[in-house]
């Protein structure tokens, strides 16, 4: 297998992949290469979740979105996420669990996406980067679920954490 690379982006590596097949024949596949990156459910109590309004540019749409991000060179997996949460939202989570992670496209993409859940949460001033376009609202849980289903949430990441959430009574005991 020879993998080449053709663009080299902020975020992203592109990549062609060659491989021969046992018949001889060659076989070529696009590769993404991403650092990773991290989904964070902020429960402001066991029945409001923190979602945003996030303007996608890639599909010119606003999105109802969980905070996420992408981990930076040398940065944990965790770090991320508080770091994400703050500049997103303003929040500051006194209490974060781990919840697993998962794949966006592995078909052509590597990006693993470390799931959390936040709470206990302080609010403060968002500090988002520039040229994001993002709204934080404060949600009923019960509705989030129910735009999980009725196609009001199309984001991939948000619909896979709100229903995980949803299937873990006891992710956040105490709230």
């Amino acid at each position: 297998m020879a993998r080449h690379t053709v663009h080299q982006g902020r975020k992203i590596t592109v990549q062609l992949d060659v491989t021969t097949q046992p018949d001889g024949s060659e076989l070529r596949r696009d590769v993404i290469l991403h650092p990773g990156a991290v989904v964070i459910v902020p429960l402001i109590d066991s029945a409001t979740v923190c979602l945003l309004r996030n303007y996608r540019f890639v599909i010119d749409q606003t999105l109802w979105e969980v905070p996420a991000g992408t981990l930076e060179p040398g940065e944990t997996p965790e770090a991320t996420a508080r770091r994400e949460l703050l500049e997103e939202t303003g929040y500051v989570a006194q209490h974060w669990r781990k919840l697993g992670q998962f794949y966006a496209s592995p078909g052509v993409l590597n990006e693993i996406m470390h799931l959390f859940l936040a709470h206990d949460l302080t609010p403060g001033p968002a500090q988002p980067e520039a040229g994001e376009e993002i709204e934080v609202h404060q949600v009923p849980l019960a509705d989030a679920l129910r735009w999980c289903v009725d196609g009001t949430i199309r984001d991939l990441k948000t619909i896979t954490a709100l229903l995980l959430i949803d299937r873990l009574p006891t992710a956040c005991p105490g709230v």
